[in-house]
């Protein structure tokens, strides 16, 4: 299950972000734990795990490249629009699959 989170979130493009629902929906499970512990075991950097939050925007305090605020930055840089410490959704959501 692990290569096909995987592959999901390989999929956001850059700019973007994904709720763990989102990609948990995606695969047809209900266990959105276990696609937290795929990103939080993921020792691959190509896979932008970065590119995954909270249903409401937040970040993961167990960020596994580095914390919240690592992945924060990254996103960033990578033009995704903050609304205090949250992701703006409405502008930056993916609409994925």
């Amino acid at each position: 299950m692990f290569a096909e989170i995987y592959q999901i979130v390989q999929g956001i493009p850059v700019g973007k972000v994904a709720t763990y629902g989102q990609v948990t929906m995606i695969l047809g499970t209900k266990d959105s734990r276990r696609v937290g512990q795929a990103l939080h075991a993921n020792k691959d950097r190509r896979v932008p795990c970065h590119r995954v939050v909270f249903a409401d925007g937040s970040l993961a305090p167990g960020y596994a490249f580095g914390g919240a605020g690592e992945q924060k930055k990254k996103l960033l840089a990578e033009g995704v629009e903050f609304r205090g410490e949250k992701v703006d959704l409405g502008k930056n959501g993916w609409v994925g699959k």
